[in-house]
């Protein structure tokens, strides 16, 4: 079988960022679907469990309701390997077009408080695995270790 393009990127060489996985085209749309590398991969510790899960029931909710954003989002969601997320937008788009989105999502995160919005019973699968404190840390330590000091390595693929 033939290697995935995302199995096909040096992980040993790969930094924190903002990178474009691949372009699909669904009838005559492009799908931009973008690599949201918060860990590097195999050098660090992963993101926990909860942590990634309540980032994940928070930035849903906060990139489905940005005014500028909102129409064009696809998905959100952890990878398997709980170093980053994916995320899937409508458009033909480079890392640096979603730099400020990013940023504003990150921040949104890394000072949110009150409620997890969907993490009830009757709303998750398993709504106990949440975790606000740690959500909110890896949010803060992404936020001004990565997008706040962006360079090109941060949103390209290694060779």
């Amino acid at each position: 079988m033939d290697k995935i393009p995302s199995f096909t990127i040096n992980h040993e060489r790969m930094v924190r960022g903002i990178f474009v996985s691949r372009k699909d085209f669904v009838g005559n749309e492009v799908i931009t679907t973008f690599d949201i590398r918060m860990k590097e991969p195999n050098r660090e510790p992963v993101l926990h469990n909860g942590a990634i899960h309540t980032m994940e029931h928070l930035v849903a909710t906060y990139l489905r309701n940005d005014a500028e954003w909102k129409d064009r989002i696809i998905y959100w969601g952890p990878m398997g390997c709980l170093t980053g997320n994916y995320l899937l937008l409508k458009g033909d788009l480079e890392s640096q077009d979603i730099v400020d989105l990013m940023k504003r999502t990150f921040e949104f995160v890394a000072t949110y408080e009150g409620d997890i919005p969907g993490a009830t019973k009757e709303d998750c699968g398993n709504y106990l695995l949440q975790d606000l404190p740690m959500a909110r840390w890896e949010a803060r330590k992404y936020l001004t270790e990565v997008l706040e000091q962006l360079q090109p390595v941060n949103l390209t693929y290694p060779k």
